[in-house]
């Protein structure tokens, strides 16, 4: 059997997406890869949004620009939009309705993981308004993200947990509420209903997320043994959600065949192929992008499109395209590393001898 293409082509080509996921464990380059994600698809798209749920931000990093809650056109770009959302907002900003909100904050507060399933809901209220093509997810850590896919659950829990309320208390709330003179927008009715409108678009968002046309999750992670168990985990939770996942991303690769002459990068090469081999081997049914490692960082746009290449063409070591100007120069540098050698060693035998 054929192993797929080792580039994110398919996402591009696949017309009918609408959701992009990109997640895995921190510091594995899930922020750049989302950018570029978002950046290539800009190029075959109308319009892309990328949204970070990660709340240590770093889209405007990644990107040299400030973004906030509000979407905001990326430099450079005419269909390309950013913002940033910290699922945990604070209650007050959850809606601009100071009465009924301090209620339903109140009672979210109660129920571990609502908060966050309220502001999630309305960040999705807010997308929905637009009209975006694509929007890419640059998600927090595996853990969150996974948090994030079981709102839904959570609201139900909420709702659940309400109605037991409502049940138990009768109409006391709206009889308190009417008695300080609070008006109709803190009885049961009005906060079960907030409650039922922020559970339809989650549901109708949730149904979605879990078909393949619609929504796909890149996998990103780097050849080592605690990312490759997480993606592991995070490709099983997927699953579980039956949410799509056919795209895992290789980040900071030392390849074998570049001139790499240092001992540590050797043993580090020989540990990476191990686990390299190992994620070919779980997945050989996904599209596997490998990342070279480099020596700067990619920040700002013009470095993020140069990037980009390696994504759309399966990344070529130096020494494959080198000349032979280059190969000589390396000839060169092997001869001097043995001639030191042969010197050291004299020069241990000598004192040998002399002892």
């Amino acid at each position: 059997m054929d192993m797929p293409e080792g580039t994110v082509r398919n996402v591009l080509e696949q017309e009918s997406l609408k959701w992009v996921f990109v997640g895995g464990k921190g510091g594995v380059g899930k922020t750049t890869c989302s950018s570029i994600l978002a950046i290539l698809l800009a190029s075959v798209r109308q319009s892309v949004l990328i949204i970070s749920t990660d709340p240590a931000h770093n889209l405007s990093d990644a990107f040299q620009q400030r973004f906030t809650k509000i979407p905001t056109l990326v430099n450079g770009f005419t269909n390309l939009f950013a913002m940033e959302v910290d699922p945990k907002v604070e209650n007050d900003e959850l809606t601009n309705d100071e009465g009924l909100d301090s209620i339903v904050s109140d009672l979210s507060n109660a129920i571990p993981g609502v908060d966050e399933a309220m502001s999630f809901a309305e960040m999705l209220k807010l997308v929905q308004t637009m009209d975006y093509s694509v929007i890419v997810f640059d998600t927090a850590p595996t853990g969150h993200t996974l948090r994030l896919l079981q709102f839904p659950t959570a609201l139900e829990k909420g709702l659940a947990k309400f109605m037991s309320l409502k049940n138990r208390f009768g109409g006391l709330i709206t009889q308190a509420s009417r008695l300080f003179g609070l008006g109709d927008e803190f009885s049961e009715d009005a906060m079960l209903g907030r409650l039922e409108g922020m559970k339809d678009v989650i549901q109708q968002v949730n149904k979605q997320f879990k078909d393949a046309d619609m929504t796909t999750f890149v996998c990103v992670c780097i050849p080592e043994f605690l990312s490759l168990y997480e993606t592991e985990r995070l490709v099983q939770e997927l699953a579980k959600f039956e949410i799509d996942a056919h795209n895992i991303i290789i980040n900071q690769v030392l390849f074998d065949d570049e001139a790499v002459e240092s001992k540590l990068l050797k043993a580090r090469i020989k540990m990476q192929q191990k686990y390299i081999d190992q994620f070919y081997m779980l997945y050989d049914d996904f599209n596997i992008t490998k990342l070279p490692l480099l020596p700067e960082e990619v920040t700002g746009v013009e470095a993020l499109r140069r990037f980009s290449n390696n994504f759309i063409t399966p990344y070529k070591p130096a020494l494959t395209r080198c000349s032979i100007q280059e190969l000589e120069l390396r000839v060169s540098a092997l001869k001097l590393q043995l001639k030191e050698a042969e010197e050291e060693l004299d020069k241990l035998k000598k004192g040998k001898q002399r002892a």
